[in-house]
């Protein structure tokens, strides 16, 4: 063999890998197909520690916890409310379709979705989340921790008629869900694992709301009260005033003490009220606590030792012994402001998570994260839109 020729094998190869190139047929197949496919698949994010989400009128904000800084922008038309999904990365967005899970760490919305007509509240408790839809009386249950890339199993019960209703699930395995119809809700039944009825009560006009207290006694609002689920029985808690309306509630397992607001006049067509209801459900008590300013139904919240925390109109936060009724500080969060008529339209919203109070301020279209037990501001941010409603998940 002369020096510096190839061998006839090496040559063969040599061919033959050329063919392979320019022919893009060996071992793969097109390579502009293959770069297609690649470029199709949706590009990895980095993930969002303690996600916080706002709506806005158009579709939703995902925030860093810690800095508040904007990690994703979300179109989605119409009006959307936000509720935890009671895992440590989802969030429930209800839309005008039904329950769209959230992966508010990876900042998008799944293709897992609870189909129904007017959705409506959301709770979680004792590992169950439950989905109540105004437009057909169905409650879903499902697990949590089994939410991903496909729907997680569920139970469902089916309400009498359809209403603006709510239900939750024990740890036992009961479901405390209202009774009513489209023209009048009335009350509440318990049912248990079977599902078959264990007691019930009618004595709740305009039933609306819950909120879970230590011990696992569930308070649901009456127009004239409140009906306290413990210990195997149904108690009504009356109000002091003859219609003494409370709707929305805020609990805590750190205290047996349930936070609620309280409407006193029946006529008005948007009442603005300066009192705050506290349901006692060890003693079947309620006591009326004056704030001295308005507030609204995302006013309410819990701190972690089981404060009583109320976003009032004044732009603080005022924070409520729940067992005293006193009010032991006042947290200036924002300027003063005013409820607007229309219930969609935003107003300050107030979501704690552990030691942190997240409020948002449509007027100037920021969000601003508070140390409740020092007070001091540790974030704030300014959005392209007014936020509206808050929620979100703490990771680990």
């Amino acid at each position: 063999m002369k020096h510096g020729a190839r061998p006839r094998a090496t040559i063969a190869l040599t061919a033959l890998l050329a063919a392979c190139v320019t022919l893009t047929a060996c071992g793969g197949g097109n390579s502009s197909e293959a770069a297609a496919e690649t470029s199709a698949k949706p590009p990895v994010k980095e993930p969002v520690k303690d996600p916080i989400v706002a709506t806005y009128d158009g579709g939703l904000y995902v925030l860093d916890g810690a800095t508040l800084k904007v990690a994703e922008d979300i179109p989605l038309k119409g009006f959307n409310r936000v509720n935890p999904a009671g895992d440590d990365r989802h969030v429930m967005v209800s839309t005008a379709a039904g329950f769209q899970v959230m992966d508010a760490v990876g900042r998008r919305l799944t293709d897992v979705e609870f189909k129904g007509p007017k959705p409506g509240h959301v709770v979680h408790h004792a590992g169950r989340t439950v989905l109540f839809s105004d437009g057909t009386g169905e409650v879903t249950v499902f697990d949590p921790a089994d939410l991903g890339g496909t729907r997680p199993r569920t139970t469902t019960y089916d309400s009498a008629a359809p209403h603006h209703g709510v239900a939750i699930q024990l740890a036992n395995g009961e479901l405390v869900t209202t009774l009513g119809t489209e023209e009048k809700r009335v009350g509440i039944t318990v049912l248990g694992k079977d599902r078959e009825e264990i007691t019930r009560s009618e004595e709740c006009p305009g039933v609306h709301g819950e909120a879970t207290a230590r011990g696992e006694a569930v308070v649901i609002g009456c127009e004239d009260g409140v009906l306290v689920y413990r210990d195997g029985a149904i108690k009504k808690v009356k109000s002091p005033t003859k219609y003494g309306r409370i709707g929305n509630q805020a609990g805590s397992d750190e205290s047996p003490v349930v936070l609620g607001d309280y409407k006193k006049d029946k006529d008005a067509e948007l009442e603005r009220p300066e009192q705050v209801s506290l349901i006692d459900t060890e003693s079947g008590t309620m006591r009326l606590v004056d704030i001295g300013t308005s507030y609204t139904f995302r006013s309410l919240a819990r701190g972690p030792h089981g404060e009583a925390l109320v976003l009032g109109t004044d732009g603080k936060i005022h924070v409520i012994d729940p067992e005293t009724g006193d009010t032991t500080k006042k947290i200036t969060a924002l300027g003063s402001w005013q409820e607007p008529l229309d219930w969609q339209q935003p107003r300050p919203a107030l979501f704690v998570r552990d030691h942190t109070a997240y409020v948002s301020d449509p007027s100037s279209k920021k969000l601003l994260a508070i140390d409740i037990e020092s007070g001091k501001r540790l974030a704030s941010t300014e959005l392209p839109t007014a936020p509206n409603e808050l929620s979100g998940v703490k990771t680990h």
